[in-house]
C-alpha cells in the first residue's frame, strides 16, 4: 500500500501564502501560477448536446469504496471550506485507468452569495448555488497527493452540483453525497485544479443530477468569513467568504464524454 501522507492546504497550494491570489475581479492567476495559462484548464461549461456518449465508461462501473469519516478536520482557509479525510476511502472504475485506485483526500465547497451563482462548472450555461468537489489522488502510481499533482492520471475529482431544497443529508459520510445510486449519469473530461496552482492532469467526473440540501444549510456557508481575526480588511471588502468560484475556461480541443444518452 502506498505510504500515507497527509498534507495541509498550504502544501497542496504550494507557495500560496507567499503570493497573493483570490477571487477578486482583475486578479490574474496566470501571472503568479504559470500552469493557470494551460490549454486544459477547469472549470468549463458542459454543453450537454455536444457531449459524446461513450458506453465504454460503463464497462467497469464507477465504484467508490468510501468509509464514514470519524477523524475529519474541517478548515476555513479564507478561500474555501475543506474537509480533510484521515480514513482511507478509494475510487475505482468508470473513466479511471483499470486496476488503479484513487484515494479520497478531501472534500471542498464553492458557493455564491446568491442562488443564481456559486458553482464553478456550468451546464448549458446554468450555474448552481454551490459545487462540491471530492478530490482523489492516484495511490497506485504515486506515494501522496503532492507527488500526484500535475502528473498524468494523477488526480480525479468527483463534482456534485448543489441546489437548495427541503432535503437534508448526514454530514461527512462521502457515500451520502452521491446523488445517483447507480453512478451512471455523469460527464467526464480532462482538466485542472480550479485553484492555484491550477495543475492539469485532472480527470473530472461531474454528476448530472444535483445534490439537494436545505436553503438554511446554504445560508450557513454564506455567513462564513474570510478574514483572520485582527487583520484589516481590504477596501470595500465585507469579509464574507462567498463567490469563491473560478470563471469557466475555454474548452479548446477537449471532448466531453457522457456515460448516458
Amino acid at each position: 500500500m502506498a505510504d500515507r501522507h497527509y498534507i495541509d492546504d498550504s502544501e497542496l497550494q504550494e507557495d500560496r501564502e507567499e503570493q497573493e491570489w483570490g477571487y477578486v475581479e482583475g486578479v490574474e492567476w496566470g501571472l503568479l501560477y504559470p500552469e493557470a495559462n494551460g490549454q486544459y484548464q477547469s472549470p468549463i461549461n458542459i454543453n450537454s448536446r455536444e457531449a459524446l456518449y461513450d458506453p465504454s465508461l460503463l464497462e467497469v462501473k464507477l465504484s467508490p469504496n468510501y468509509v464514514v469519516c470519524r477523524d475529519c478536520e474541517v478548515i476555513n482557509d479564507g478561500h474555501v471550506v475543506q474537509i480533510l479525510l484521515k480514513s482511507k476511502s478509494v475510487l475505482t472504475g468508470g473513466p479511471l485507468p483499470r486496476s488503479h485506485e484513487y484515494e479520497l483526500h478531501e472534500v471542498r465547497f464553492h458557493w455564491g452569495r446568491e442562488n443564481q451563482r456559486g458553482s464553478e462548472h456550468t451546464v448549458n450555461f446554468k450555474a448552481f448555488p454551490m459545487e462540491l468537489h471530492l478530490i482523489h489522488w492516484n495511490s497506485t502510481l504515486y506515494r501522496n497527493i503532492k507527488e500526484a499533482l500535475g502528473q498524468v492520471h494523477g488526480i480525479a475529482i468527483i463534482s456534485l452540483f448543489v441546489q437548495g431544497k427541503s432535503k437534508t443529508i448526514p454530514c461527512f459520510n462521502p457515500n451520502t453525497l452521491l446523488p445517483d445510486p447507480l453512478l451512471r449519469d455523469y460527464w467526464v473530461y480532462e482538466g485542472s485544479l480550479t485553484m492555484p496552482p491550477c495543475s492539469e492532469g485532472v480527470t473530472w467526473i461531474l454528476f448530472r443530477y444535483p445534490l439537494t440540501v436545505s436553503q438554511t444549510q446554504i445560508e450557513e456557508f454564506r455567513r462564513l468569513r474570510m478574514h483572520i481575526k485582527g487583520v484589516d480588511l481590504e477596501d470595500e471588502s465585507d469579509g464574507i467568504l462567498a463567490d469563491n468560484f473560478r470563471p469557466t475556461q475555454p474548452l479548446s480541443d477537449r471532448i466531453i464524454r457522457a456515460a448516458f444518452q
